[in-house]
C-alpha cells in the first residue's frame, strides 16, 4: 500500500504534478509503454503511474530512477533572486570569436568572425562536453554565464 502523502504546499504539489507531466509527455514521445519504463527503471507500473501524476509519497529515488530510465536528469535552478548585476549586464549584439579562446577552438570551421549571441549560445552548448573549463579567462567565462541565464541556464561554468 502506497506511502501516506506528505503535507506539501502548493508551490510543491504544482512541481511535482509538472514534473509528472513532463515525464509522461517524455516518455510518449519516446513511444515508450509505461510497463517497459517502469521495468527500465526497476518500479512498478503504478508507481511509474503515481509519478506521471505527480503524487508527493513517492520517494525522490524513484523519480530519479524514472528520469534516468528516459536519459533525463533534474536540475536545480536559482529562481533568479540572487543573480549578480553582471549575470543581468545586456549581452553585445554580436560575439567575436576571436575574442574568446574557448569559443575560437569550437568554431575553428566557421569562417565567419563574428556570431550573434543565439548563434554563440548554441555552439556552447553543442560542444559543452569539448570545452576546458579550467581554461575559461573570466571574460569568456562572464558571456557563457550570460547566455546561459539569457538563452536556458543549461550550461555550469
Amino acid at each position: 500500500m502506497p506511502a501516506k502523502a506528505p503535507r506539501g504546499g502548493n508551490t510543491a504539489t504544482t512541481q511535482l504534478v509538472a514534473l509528472g507531466t513532463r515525464v509522461r509527455i517524455h516518455r510518449r514521445a519516446l513511444r515508450v509503454s509505461a510497463t517497459v519504463l517502469a521495468e527500465a527503471a526497476g518500479m512498478s507500473r503504478m508507481t511509474l503511474h503515481r509519478i506521471e501524476k505527480g503524487e508527493p509519497s513517492v520517494t525522490m529515488g524513484a523519480y530519479m530512477n524514472a528520469l534516468a530510465a528516459l536519459g533525463l536528469e533534474l536540475q536545480l535552478a536559482d529562481r533568479g533572486s540572487r543573480r549578480s548585476k553582471r549575470d543581468q549586464a545586456p549581452l553585445p549584439p554580436t560575439i567575436r570569436i576571436a575574442d574568446h579562446p574557448q569559443l575560437k577552438r569550437i568554431a575553428w570551421q566557421l569562417a565567419d568572425t563574428e556570431l550573434t549571441a543565439k548563434e554563440a549560445y548554441a555552439l556552447y552548448q553543442r560542444n559543452w562536453r569539448h570545452i576546458d573549463k579550467k581554461a575559461l579567462d573570466d571574460r569568456e567565462r562572464d558571456l557563457v554565464r550570460r547566455l546561459a541565464n539569457r538563452f536556458g541556464g543549461r550550461l555550469v561554468v
